[in-house]
């Protein structure tokens, strides 16, 4: 009787896999490569042994984790220093079980972050090489300023209110998390000083240090099983660092000058104070130059090293709004921490909400492949499994294809296991069914990866700031769009009747929101597109009057209205609902749309597509399909995520 209940069940088994055969997806989606994996943040925050690693790396391989990211961290025995003899020793055993597992590998280059610092070596061989800033000293009239050892001259002017003021370099004091508590029952931490990652001698000596030091000990893995290291939200302070003082340092006055175009010693208080007409200006620009120096000072570097050596550098940058370090990274990544993110208004509204489509824009604009979020991490032991498929969902809709899950803990001993919680992996409650999970993101970053995101709208951004309200108006609306940053437009895009062309994408529609600076060399190119009636400016802006042809758009209706003068629908719900996301991709000659239901209410409404052909829903869980039924309504329960196939007749 068991045998002939279970009969139909097999024979409806064997009618979905071969329908998958004949679609030509059976071995992607249903058996997504490796690759695809989610690799989290594997702490290693205890006493190491080498057969629990091998243990830890069998039990994720059964649940369906195909990778990790070695991540020495606090908890682990004072002697046991990053990178010493001992801790590359057992990185090895790791490598070498991942690449008997066929599992991947990528490498964390401090300890424990923020990166640049070699928990605290930089500065150990070179105490110059510690983290610098500027300070102000007031000062009355005819008073010299008192430096002390270590301090640095930058100049002394005086303000516009006839007052007298010094900048001095000086060390920021700051630190970076260590690797060893000091006093574990107190929670007290060893905090090594932070490295002058704006100094390029200091970057010098942390590649040597770290990046080196991973080479003449796993050069043979690069490539292969070693995909790439990670570099992590680099402060050019630290953390810590002393009230009042900003980055920067005496030598990097002439980078600075040359970015900006002009000399900004004669304005250095508007740092502190409002002194000048264009005080507002001038710090913005300050900030933008010190910028452009991490790039390339910092991450510039360790581009190039990684590129050389046959790996990528991943990671990501300090803010969730930071754009123009994406170039540096092979696999642009951004951070989902510190419940930055959550149903409800922060999924839509902040500078956080912007950061999955900042990553997912770049991987598209700069032609990289992979684009990656760190996630889940200090979102607290509260975290529910249906919080986790979440956040998750909320990067897939938005292009992101390689996740970084925030920790599995080698070991949840004493303090470890408040430290920046929760364990998302082997010791969560969730494990047993962890493998699910894991599949689902297999199958959607597959999707992501290698397919052509169907998307004519661009919304215009800089290297460190995106607007978020007109992106909440698109989404709201399943209007997708990229954000660009403004340099693309004189660098790699070309611009003609039918919009922006870069990297194979064709906006024709671009969106200028919240921007205050567009610099002289952009303006030209923007004015063509209001002439070519492809630029509408969202809300009030000082460019109207620059740019007399361009479309304006007060409200949201308005801006939808101007959107669809340019561009058709490429899909409709009816009745329309503000809580569904969509993405539409395009591989191997079909059609995926990802739906996802981002609030707590169900939806029931009909969806309609442009593209003609069959269609079918497929669960990501399972990789089942079900023959979809043109025409009839569909009900998204609160947080859930449809796939849609269309195969083109």
């Amino acid at each position: 009787m068991k045998i002939k209940s279970n009969f139909p069940v097999i024979l409806l088994l064997l009618f979905f896999t071969s329908f998958i055969n004949g679609q030509n997806i059976a071995k992607n989606f249903v058996e997504p490569p490796r690759e695809f994996s989610v690799m989290p943040f594997w702490f290693w925050n205890d006493t190491l042994k080498a057969d629990e690693i091998l243990r830890q790396i069998k039990d994720f391989d059964e649940h369906g984790v195909y990778g990790f990211v070695i991540h020495p961290r606090m908890g682990l025995p004072i002697g046991m220093d990053f990178l010493s003899e001992e801790m590359l020793s057992l990185m090895k055993v790791a490598i070498e079980e991942a690449e008997r597992r066929s599992m991947k590998v990528i490498l964390y280059d401090e300890g424990s972050y923020p990166s640049g610092s070699c928990e605290g070596r930089v500065v150990a061989k070179n105490p110059a090489h510690a983290a610098r800033g500027l300070a102000k000293i007031d000062l009355e009239t005819g008073e010299k300023p008192a430096l002390k050892d270590g301090w640095n001259l930058v100049t002394v002017l005086q303000r516009p209110n006839g007052k007298q003021m010094a900048v001095v370099e000086q060390p920021s004091n700051g630190h970076i998390r260590g690797i060893h508590w000091v006093d574990e029952a107190k929670g007290k931490e060893d905090l090594p000083p932070a490295g002058d990652i704006l100094n390029p001698e200091a970057v010098s000596s942390f590649i040597e240090l770290v990046y080196d030091r991973f080479a003449e000990n796993f050069k043979q893995y690069f490539g292969k099983t070693v995909l790439a290291v990670f570099t992590d939200e680099p402060d050019p302070l630290g953390r810590g660092s002393k009230r009042g003082i900003v980055p920067g340092n005496k030598n990097l006055l002439p980078q600075i000058n040359k970015i900006l175009g002009y000399d900004f010693t004669p304005y250095f208080s508007d740092l502190w104070y409002e002194d000048h007409e264009n005080w507002e200006q001038h710090r913005k620009d300050y900030h933008r130059a010190i910028a452009i120096c991490l790039e390339e000072n910092y991450y510039g570097r360790l581009s190039k090293w990684c590129e050389s050596h046959g790996i990528a550098l991943t990671g990501h940058p300090a803010g969730s709004m930071d754009l123009g370090a994406q170039k540096y990274f092979q696999i642009p990544g951004q951070d989902l921490v510190w419940r930055y993110v959550e149903p409800g208004e922060k999924a839509l509204n902040g500078q956080h909400s912007t950061m999955a489509k900042n990553a997912s824009s770049a991987m598209v604009h700069l032609n990289r492949r992979r684009n990656s979020n760190e996630l889940y991490g200090a979102y607290g032991h509260n975290l529910t499994y249906d919080e986790m498929v979440w956040l998750a969902n909320w990067c897939f809709v938005r292009g992101q294809n390689l996740l970084y899950p925030h920790a599995f803990y080698y070991s949840i001993r004493g303090a470890r296991y408040d430290e920046r919680p929760p364990d998302v992996g082997p010791h969560a409650k969730w494990w047993s069914n962890y493998k699910d999970y894991a599949d689902a993101c297999r199958r959607l970053c597959w999707l992501n990866t290698d397919s052509r995101q169907v998307c004519e709208i661009a919304v215009l951004g800089d290297a460190n700031w995106l607007p978020d309200q007109s992106a909440k108006i698109f989404f709201q609306n399943q209007k997708d769009f990229n954000y660009l940053e403004l340099s693309h437009l004189i660098s790699d895009a070309t611009v003609d009747k039918s919009g922006v062309h870069i990297a194979g994408m064709n906006y024709k529609a671009v969106i200028l929101d919240g921007l205050q600076i567009v610099p002289d060399n952009i303006k030209p190119t923007l004015n063509k597109l209001a002439e070519n009636d492809q630029l509408i400016i969202f809300k009030d802006s000082p460019f109207i009057s620059t740019f007399p042809k361009t479309k304006v758009a007060q409200t949201a209706a308005e801006l939808i209205a101007e959107t669809e003068k340019l561009i058709q629908p490429d899909l409709s719900l009816s009745p329309s609902s503000e809580n569904i996301r969509y993405r539409h991709v395009t591989k191997e000659g079909i059609h995926y749309y990802i739906l996802f239901n981002e609030q707590e209410t169900s939806v029931t409404t009909k969806i309609s597509v442009p593209v003609k052909g069959n269609q079918w829903w497929l669960d990501e869980f399972t990789a089942k399909a079900t023959l979809a039924q043109k025409g009839q309504k569909i009900t998204f329960q609160p947080h859930e995520l449809k796939l849609l196939m269309v195969k083109e007749n």
